[in-house]
């Protein structure tokens, strides 16, 4: 075997671990985060899965162990599931990003929110660790500009589902959803506006870092 490809072999062992630590991790931090809800016997931890955070995130337990897999058997990862991470780590770190905001939003209100480390996990830690694999994992392939509207896809049918159930339930994880907590049709349009770009953006940069990357290097075989 060439000296190139053992380093490419390795390489590929190293984030297929990688990817299957985060998963574990993730997924532990999940369980973490579920059973600490329903302790505070709250509407909130019983609607544990109504969560973008929560669902995302599922999504990338499942996509990081297909990645591990991928990584121990391949050279490189297949397009599609390029893709699908794409997808999934844009839901992630906007999900975070989001996250970060609402506590800020909140510690200016003088509105208590307690973070237990399941929520610094799942909302801060992996979508950094995650972001910075996507820069470094070897074998990536470029993802086209397609990902960025796709990539809203997710975000706007949760938010109709979400709609559609708050009435029924009382109830919204996300408080610039419920109407009793805006000033109206206007602040709720504009902020999920902002929502909707911020994943835009995320995406946006997913897609562009992806491209660079296969044009810096020669285009692995399909």
């Amino acid at each position: 075997m060439a000296e190139g490809d053992a380093e490419t072999v390795t390489a590929r062992t190293v984030f297929g671990a990688l990817r299957l630590a985060g998963a574990i991790a993730c997924a532990a931090a999940l369980v973490h985060r579920l059973f600490w809800g329903l302790s505070s016997r709250t509407i909130a931890g019983e609607n544990f899965f109504a969560y973008l955070t929560v669902e995302s995130n599922c999504a990338l337990v499942v996509i990081l162990v297909i990645g591990a897999v991928l990584a121990f058997s391949r050279a490189t990862d297949p397009r599609w599931f390029t893709v699908a991470l794409a997808l999934v780590l844009t839901w992630t770190i906007t999900a975070g990003l989001a996250f970060a905001l609402i506590v800020w939003q909140a510690g200016v209100r003088g509105i208590r929110v307690d973070v237990p480390w399941s929520d610094h996990l799942l909302h801060f830690w992996l979508p950094a660790c995650t972001a910075l694999a996507w820069v470094l994992t070897p074998g990536h392939r470029g993802v086209p500009w397609w990902v960025i509207p796709t990539s809203l896809a997710f975000p706007l049918a949760w938010g109709g589902v979400t709609l559609w159930r708050g009435p029924a339930v009382g109830w919204y994880p996300y408080y610039f959803l419920d109407p009793r907590q805006v000033a109206g049709p206007l602040e709720f349009l504009v902020t999920s506006a902002i929502a909707l770009s911020i994943f835009a953006i995320v995406a946006t940069v997913l897609v562009v870092i992806s491209r660079l990357r296969r044009h810096g290097h020669p285009r692995p075989p399909v």
